[in-house]
């Protein structure tokens, strides 16, 4: 292959094939659809993942577990991150780990989580923070600000004297 040959054949402005325009075009007849079938009849169109009413693959393949689509994107920064890139005094709240590049990916809340020892006292502000990490944060002498955000949902927790789902029409045959 030589220098010269490297972009033979590449156009950039190629014409669309013309189908349907005679025999002696080469794409004349049957235009390309082949010989009868669903395919070769007008108005056709095949559904994305349509196997020709063979089983689709993701329906063939199991499904285990639950994803849900509307929980919140949660980041986690841990307090031993915070004694490393902090000095003492300095002000910790999502603009700054994300211009220091400590939290990279999109979130909608940041959470402080306790794992790690912090000696310096920072000002901590985050959506949600946990026991162990509000205990440490306050014992180095610091200060937790809780940001508003996205609320954690509250788990059901059943009333004296109402009956669970599963009681309901026990008794009835």
């Amino acid at each position: 292959m030589n220098l010269n040959d490297v972009h033979r054949g590449i156009t950039r402005y190629r014409k669309p094939k013309r189908v349907g325009r005679g025999v002696g075009s080469g794409h004349g007849r049957t235009a390309g659809r082949g010989h009868k079938g669903q395919a070769s009849r007008s108005g056709w169109s095949l559904r994305i993942g349509f196997e020709g009413g063979q089983m689709p693959l993701i329906r063939r393949i199991p499904k285990r577990g639950f994803h849900n689509r509307f929980a919140p994107e949660v980041a986690y920064v841990n307090v031993g991150v915070l004694e490393r890139y902090f000095a003492a005094g300095e002000e910790v709240n999502p603009q700054v780990l994300r211009e220091r590049g400590i939290v990279k990916e999109n979130y909608e809340i940041l959470k402080v989580l306790g794992d790690g020892e912090l000696t310096k006292p920072l000002k901590v502000a985050a959506h949600r923070f946990s026991g162990a990490a509000k205990e440490k944060i306050t014992k180095a002498g610091g200060e937790v600000i809780v940001l508003p955000g996205k609320k954690p949902v509250p788990k059901n927790k059943s009333k004296k004297g109402a009956t669970s789902r599963k009681t309901v029409g026990a008794g009835k045959s």
